[in-house]
Parts: structure tokens; sequence; C-alpha cells
């Protein structure tokens, strides 16, 4: 069995404080990375778990923060937060770059081989970051299908999957238009995956607090976003035999 490790990065970003929680698999080798972005409630043990269970593939894993340590549980208060920061893609590339700067300072991280999978506003950030030309081998994003400034996706270098629930009412079908059209004009190798009967934040098990309307836990299809996510890695990122982990791919 793997044996990974743990602990917490604290790096500035967006003026505030930001505590990620960074994953490391066995060994003392230079590895792939990858960042892991939260929903726009923020970072909780969900990206925490993600975040280990890709160390236990083997990946350097960075779940990266966006509020300054907070997980913000009320709704009012985490669009007031989420909303300025989707429609200012300077914003969303600080918070990303200075995620990517504190995974590049772990000595383990090798800096040219890194991906982003991120879910909802974290996905908006992996997005942004391929928009502003940083060199990453894929970008996977999970009901986070924000558009760009026209043309500047045509400096995404990467593969780039994205996957969303078919009835999110957060990524209407207008929106997974507009993203499919952004995607096709840049010239990306992109791909799309919907998940039938899926709502927002499917992906998410079930939280003790209120949402907004649309959320929603679809355990079928978490599981085969996860899968899909591996899979993504796989291909763009892929590990060596003395790179992989030796436990399943299961995220709690």
């Amino acid at each position: 069995m793997t044996t990974t490790t743990t602990r917490t990065v604290v790096y500035p970003a967006d003026g505030l404080t930001m505590v990620g929680h960074l994953a490391l698999p066995a060994g003392t080798d230079r590895r792939p990375a990858v960042l892991v972005g939260p929903e726009g409630t923020g970072l909780s043990d969900v990206e925490r778990r993600r975040a280990d269970a890709l160390a236990e593939l083997g990946y350097v894993a960075l779940a990266f923060d966006l509020h300054g340590g907070r997980y913000l549980s009320d709704p009012e208060e985490m669009l007031a937060r989420c909303l300025p920061l989707l429609a200012d893609p300077d914003r969303l590339r600080d918070i990303g770059r200075a995620a990517l700067d504190a995974l590049y300072a772990e000595p383990r991280t090798d800096p040219g081989r890194i991906a982003v999978v991120g879910y909802g506003t974290g996905g908006a950030v992996g997005l942004e970051l391929g928009r502003g030309g940083v060199d990453l081998r894929a970008i996977g994003t999970v009901n986070g299908l924000i558009t760009g400034r026209p043309g500047e996706s045509a400096n995404i270098r990467c593969p780039v999957w994205a996957g969303v629930g078919s009835e999110d009412p957060i990524m209407s079908s207008a929106q997974r238009d507009a993203f499919t059209d952004e995607m096709r004009a840049a010239g990306a190798d992109w791909r799309l995956t919907v998940y039938g009967g899926a709502l927002h934040a499917f992906h998410h098990p079930p939280v003790d607090h209120p949402t907004v309307p649309g959320f929603g836990h679809h355990p079928r299809h978490a599981r085969r976003a996860w899968r899909d996510v591996v899979d993504l890695l796989a291909e763009c990122l892929p590990l060596g035999s003395k790179d992989a982990g030796t436990r399943g791919t299961r995220a709690a």
C-alpha cells in the first residue's frame, strides 16, 4: 500500500492568506503534479480527499484555496465573493498562479508536468490559467464552463476536458453552447461530457447547509466524473512504473 503524506501550505493571493492542502506520494523523486480547485464554497475535506487520492496514485497534488482559509456555507456570502471573481479573469488567474507558485515550491513537483482539475469556480481558475498561456499538460473542469475574453482561449496549449450535468441551471445549455463555440473557435483539443439527469455540483457529496437552487448530488455520475478525471490525467500526465502508486482511483 502506498504511503502518502500531507501538510498545509500557506501562501498569499487576492489580498488574502490562502491555506492549501498538499498531498505527496511515497518516495523522494519528482512527480507530475495536479492543482485541485474547489467549488465556489471553498476548500473543504472533499477536495482534500481528492488530493489525497491523487497522491495515492502517484501524483503530487495541491488542493488550493479560494477564500483565505474560509468555507462559505452561506449562499449569499458565497455569491457575493464568487460572482465578482468569475467576472474578472485577471483575479482568477492571479489566484491560480499563486497556487501554482506554491506547487512549484514543492521539491517533489516536476514543473514540466502539471495539470489543473477544478470544480465550479476552481474549474474557472484552471481555464483562465490556460487562457493566460500557462504551460499545462491538461485542464479538467466540472460544472465550471466559464467563457473567457474573446480570442484568449487560443493560448490554451493542452487538452481540455469539461463535465456538466444536463439539468444544471447554472451551466445551462446556452452556457454549454457558448463554451463549445469558444473552444471550437480557438482550435483547442477539447471534450465535453454531459451527465444525463445531473444538477449543478452533482459530483459533491450532500452538505448540511443551504445551497443555491439547482444543486444536487448524483452518486453514479459523481463516480463516473472521477473516473473521467483520472482517465484525463492518465492520458495527458502519465505516471511511469516508478511513479505509480498501488491503490485504486476512488475518491471519497
